[in-house]
């Protein structure tokens, strides 16, 4: 039977997706094109940021040519953040939007986001997180009540199913193979 069924894991990784100002008109379109490419929409907002949070929402880009263009953008009108939950969440986000620069994407990856909705190299129609660490601190930025705890992996995660998740699934499907009701729900 081991040698069927391989062990389960957990996969779920988040990232923060947010779409800027200059494409807030076509949310729901964006929306039904994440949903479609596998990932789940954990959390949403619209908010609009002051150019003083933007600053602080991309302070690794501080001292950059763009930067006070980049925080006049991200604060010129709403824009809407996202939490995105899948396998490989940050990596297939980055895949879905394209290159940063949508002159270049609508070249190189003519299916991306970036080439659909994109404008230039700033105004890109949509942010994602460069690695899992960023996600993490963009998620808490634009979710400050978040919760976000560390998902278990390899052996965390195995020992936690074998542990929690096995024993609760044995008991309650053999009560209800004891019982068999006509209406198992």
């Amino acid at each position: 039977m081991q040698m069927l069924m391989p062990e389960p894991q957990i996969f779920v990784e988040r990232t923060l997706a947010l779409i800027k100002p200059d494409v807030i008109d076509k949310e729901e379109e964006i929306e039904e094109l994440i949903l479609r490419s596998g990932f789940l929409i954990v959390q949403k907002r619209k908010l609009q940021l002051s150019p003083e949070q933007c600053s602080n929402f991309y302070a690794d880009q501080y001292g950059k040519m763009f930067f006070p263009n980049l925080t006049a953008y991200m604060s010129s009108g709403p824009l809407v953040a996202m939490v995105l939950a899948r396998h490989s969440a940050v990596s297939y986000w980055k895949e879905l939007l394209g290159p940063s620069n949508s002159l270049r994407a609508r070249r190189t990856h003519p299916h991306s986001l970036r080439a659909i909705y994109g404008t230039d190299d700033l105004r890109n129609a949509l942010h994602g997180s460069l690695s899992i660490t960023s996600a993490e601190r963009e998620i808490r930025f634009m979710f400050p009540e978040a919760i976000l705890e560390p998902i278990p992996a390899g052996q965390r995660a195995r020992d936690y199913l074998n542990l929690y998740v096995k024993p609760t699934l044995l008991a309650g499907l053999t009560a209800l193979c004891k019982e068999k009701p006509a209406d198992p729900m």
